[in-house]
């Protein structure tokens, strides 16, 4: 993997054991990361993540920090 990848991975993972986080996005999360593990071509799975996650920020429920920390994981994902 490389670094853009890793810390995009580092920083969901930190975001699916946030307590406050609503259990929705929590699964998202859980198969966005598991979409991302996986074997196959990087632009697609990258391009899939990102398309998952903008679903993912905007929802209502979701806290600030949580939404800023999204950004920062397309922000990751985008730069590869």
């Amino acid at each position: 993997m490389n670094l853009e990848l890793c810390q995009a991975v580092d920083v969901m993972k930190e975001l699916s054991e946030d307590a406050t986080l609503p259990k929705n996005v929590k699964q998202k999360l859980t198969v966005i990361l598991e979409l991302l593990e996986n074997s196959g071509d990087i632009s697609m799975k990258v391009s899939k993540a990102i398309h998952e996650i903008e679903e993912l920020v905007d929802d209502k429920n979701l806290q600030a920090y949580s939404r800023t920390q999204l950004y920062n994981v397309i922000g990751f994902l985008e730069s590869m």
